[in-house]
């Protein structure tokens, strides 16, 4: 049986906010397993430097993502889409074990096979040094 992520793709505007808001979702779970289901079993992931594929390596970096960003909380933003792609930006805020906070702003493209799960993901994302005082994002 095939895999399926609704929506699927071609987008509309509906769908294409639908799918950010799941990714969001998920993400704010911070279970490397659930969010690497969304992904195709060969995804291709860039994120900042780091360039890799498959699930297992998606459940690998998100599992050292989250055990360097605690308390992490993510906001995305639907930018733009077209056919099976989806361009979001997104801003999320976390602290490292030191207590320092961070909120870190950043780009994603996202292309996805006809069964919604997304095979490409591309993340430019810069960190910016905050005080918890000033975080957003709660």
């Amino acid at each position: 049986m095939t895999e399926t992520r609704p929506p699927l793709p071609p987008f509309t505007q509906e769908t294409a906010r639908e799918k950010v808001q799941l990714a969001e979702n998920a993400w704010n779970t911070k279970d490397p397993v659930k969010v690497a289901g969304a992904y195709t079993v060969d995804s291709q992931w860039r994120n900042r430097a780091e360039i890799f594929s498959g699930r297992e390596k998606i459940i690998e970096f998100l599992t050292r993502k989250w055990d360097r960003e605690l308390d992490y909380r993510l906001k995305k933003e639907l930018w733009c889409f077209a056919g099976n792609r989806i361009a979001v930006t997104f801003r999320y805020e976390w602290h490292d074990d030191s207590g320092q906070w961070f909120r870190s702003y950043g780009n994603e493209l996202w292309e996805f096979a006809d069964n919604g799960l997304m095979q490409r993901r591309i993340a430019s994302i810069n960190d910016k040094l905050i005080n918890e005082a000033d975080r957003e994002i709660k």
